[in-house]
């Protein structure tokens, strides 16, 4: 499914959970969804696309990215990082490509994350008068500034919480992010136990408690288990895990 077309079933499952009338929202895409940057990189293209029949008005505002110790995002305004022009009118099914550039100093030693939110201004388009509600749709885009030689350094651990149940918590102490994107945890001989997917970000110096439940009916034994975790650029790391009864 396009990203257009599921911000739309968002945004109308929205609608229809605030209030019980019509209702309009734009349609946009954002590409890339994710944008990588090295220190040299003075700046990079973000091409947004206009989906729908109706104009759009978009402002995009530049945050920067940090996580609190439960791992929740905590975002800041920033203006090391401006897109131009900020704020930009398009034609129903419309492009245009903008530029994030880099204003403030590069890093040296450690990988800097922001997140750049385009949204609609939905005030700036005019509606139908049956319309009673209109629906700012919004995107957030992760960001990484990355300096050579840094990389992620993912250690993982386990406690029980129940005799078909683990929690697996990961602790990011390398310099750059990680994304697990799947969790699969089975015997030594290699018979799966239990596994799960994700798609949080772990931001260096953070840790994210997983989740792994067994199979109705199955229990996960004590002793050393393997974990192999998958990450976001598909390499994966494998894990020995001491579990207790």
């Amino acid at each position: 499914m396009r990203l257009a077309k599921t911000l739309q079933h968002c945004a109308l499952l929205l609608a229809a959970c605030c209030i019980a009338a019509p209702a309009c929202a734009g349609v946009f895409s954002v590409t890339p969804v994710r944008i990588f940057m090295s220190p040299r990189d003075r700046a990079t293209a973000v091409t947004i696309t206009n989906e729908g029949d109706d104009e759009l008005v978009m402002q995009a505002d530049v945050y920067r990215w940090a996580q609190k110790p439960s791992g929740e995002d905590d975002l800041a305004l920033s203006e090391d990082l401006i897109l131009s022009p900020p704020i930009l009118k398009l034609a129903p099914h419309a492009r245009q490509v903008v530029r994030l550039a880099r204003v403030g100093p590069p890093p040296t030693d450690a990988q800097m994350t922001y997140r750049l939110v385009v949204r609609e201004v939905p005030e700036a388009r005019k509606s139908a008068k049956d319309v009673q509600l209109q629906v700012a749709l919004a995107f957030s885009l992760p960001v990484f500034i990355t300096p050579p030689n840094l990389k992620r350094e993912l250690q993982c651990s386990a406690r029980r919480q129940s005799a078909d149940a683990l929690a697996v918590t990961c602790d990011n102490t390398g310099r750059v992010y990680a994304q697990p994107r799947s969790l699969e945890l089975s015997l030594a001989s290699g018979a799966p136990l239990a596994s799960r997917e994700s798609a949080a970000y772990v931001l260096p110096g953070i840790k994210r408690s997983y989740e792994l439940h067994a199979a109705p009916g199955a229990t996960i034994p004590a002793g050393t288990l393997k974990l192999a975790v998958t990450f976001d650029d598909g390499t994966t790391q494998g894990y020995d895990l001491s579990v207790p009864e």
